[in-house]
């Protein structure tokens, strides 16, 4: 259609073209690393909010 190439050959060319990746040195999507990330952030303050929490009622 309009004289493009697919889409797979058009991904498969650009993928051609990165640099080969180091290992342990990528994420590769990167909203899903800032998703994570995020929600490691949120689940440890809120463990330590309740642990705060708990220490206040109970001691």
């Amino acid at each position: 259609m309009f004289h493009r190439k697919p889409l797979e050959e058009r991904i498969a060319e650009r993928q051609a073209k990165l640099p080969p990746l180091k290992e342990g040195k990528h994420f590769e999507h990167g909203p899903a690393k800032f998703v994570f990330v995020t929600l490691i952030a949120v689940v440890v303050l809120v463990h330590f909010v309740g642990l705060a929490i708990v220490m206040h009622f109970y001691s």
